[in-house]
């Protein structure tokens, strides 16, 4: 199928641009050009016109937990083990396919609609097997948003017996998957041994062998917490960049989360391995995390990407308000308003999170998937319109998104959910809390 749409605006070779259309073909972008030029050369196209609306780059969720939705406004306003155990470890014993299949079409669903068209799904209730893995996946494909599965490798005796494996099994069942998904179109997997607290130094090196072997980054949380910190200087008298780097999977494959507590020497040893970070700053800030140094890893040369985490611990799940989260907490707490910029991090929202998941994502631009979101020009967020690209990264509401294309397919339009209802997944998210309720008596 050959499509050509058009808008009032595209964001195109980073400026807002008028009067260009973009063709698409079989879900990747052909060509961008001039839109009279495009309609005479390609006149047998289905035109998609989008009048009264600008098109940007769909956003990369980097990192987010899909079932946490269902946990969202539980055990709020807690100390991090504490909404750990009242949350999580709770209701872990719940999470069964049926409600990790509703959970991740919540999640995915409300993503969609705020503009997300790549999420990195960092996923861990795996229940012995694959079956809740394939059942993130379905949702994924019942949606149309495109997936990276981060498959987590979790062996710490501390964490409910869904989320462990062995280092065997967990390697196994995470290469399965991945063969079976290779050259899918819209779903990834990837290694994610889950952190230096939750992976044993066997876990960690075995992901990190996977993620070779299967030419894929790895994901790991690190450093999200004081107390992880301690643990490493307590059991390997290194900090955890240092701890990892001693276990040889600080590179450019390694997908960093959160990297809240650092020294300068981490900072500038990821920089010299070509280590990169997925940031998380409202989740940092919901649970009083910390601020981890953005402007000090640009500078030691860190790629940077942004996501939501789960939406138990944000609780919003838009990458748009991860843009503005990210600027204004750096430059509060550096009491420096120049320390970021708006092109930062919309860079981190949308093109650089398709660079650090090795997809061709998050920019309009020729031989790219097209993932892409209109936002209304009459919405009042957006004016003046003299100042449209700052007010995207720092005013913009989600009443602004319009229309979300992933791979060349209307997914939102005009702004209701169209491959799956929204008012068929709230339903299910009640009848499943009917039945959890009755459990949990």
């Amino acid at each position: 199928m050959i499509q050509l749409f058009k808008a009032d605006a595209i964001y195109y070779q980073e400026k807002f641009q008028k009067g260009l259309a973009i063709l698409v073909e079989d879900g990747t972008i052909i060509e961008v050009g001039e839109q009279e030029a495009m309609e005479a050369k390609y006149a047998g196209a289905t035109q998609v016109e989008f009048s009264g609306k600008v098109i940007v780059p769909g956003t990369v969720n980097a990192h987010n937990h899909s079932f946490q939705s269902l946990l969202r406004g539980i055990a709020v306003d807690r100390p991090f083990l504490e909404w750990r155990d009242n949350a999580l470890y709770k209701y872990t014993p719940l999470l069964d396919e049926e409600a990790i299949y509703i959970g991740a079409l919540f999640a995915f669903g409300e993503m969609l609609k705020y503009g997300v068209t790549t999420v990195s799904d960092f996923f861990y209730v795996h229940n012995g097997g694959t079956a809740t893995d394939e059942a993130v996946i379905q949702a994924a494909r019942d949606l149309g948003i495109r997936l990276v599965l981060a498959r987590t490798m979790y062996d710490w005796d501390g964490a409910p017996a869904s989320y462990q494996e062995t280092v065997s099994d967990a390697v196994r069942r995470t290469r399965d998957l991945a063969v079976k998904y290779q050259g899918n179109p819209m779903v990834d997997i990837h290694p994610a041994p889950h952190s230096p607290h939750g992976a044993s130094p066997e876990m960690i090196q075995a992901g990190h062998r996977l993620a070779q072997e299967l030419d894929t980054p790895f994901h790991i949380h690190v450093a999200e917490e004081m107390f992880e910190v301690e643990e490493t200087l307590e059991k390997y008298n290194l900090r955890p960049v240092h701890y990892l780097n001693k276990l040889g999977v600080v590179d450019e494959r390694m997908i960093a989360i959160h990297l809240v507590w650092l020294e300068d020497a981490e900072i500038q040893l990821l920089g010299q391995r070509g280590a990169t970070l997925a940031y998380c700053p409202s989740s940092n800030m919901f649970l009083s995390d910390g601020v981890t140094r953005i402007p000090d890893l640009l500078k030691a040369g860190v790629r940077i990407s942004l996501g939501s985490d789960g939406a138990c611990s944000n609780n919003r799940i838009s990458v748009f308000e991860e843009m503005r989260m990210c600027s204004l907490l750096q430059k509060v707490t550096h009491l420096d308003g120049t320390c970021i910029n708006a092109k930062q991090v919309f860079d981190m929202g949308t093109k650089v999170g398709g660079e650090l998941l090795r997809l061709p994502v998050g920019v309009i631009r020729e031989g790219y998937k097209a993932d892409f979101v209109t936002l209304d020009l009459y919405d009042m967020s957006l004016s003046p319109k003299t100042e449209l690209f700052a007010n995207v990264v720092y005013s913009l509401q989600p009443n602004a998104i319009r229309d979300v294309i992933v791979n060349g397919r209307k997914i939102v339009q005009n702004g209701i959910l169209g491959t799956v209802a929204e008012k068929s997944i709230v339903s299910k998210v009640d009848r499943l809390f009917e039945k959890w309720q009755s459990k949990l008596k």
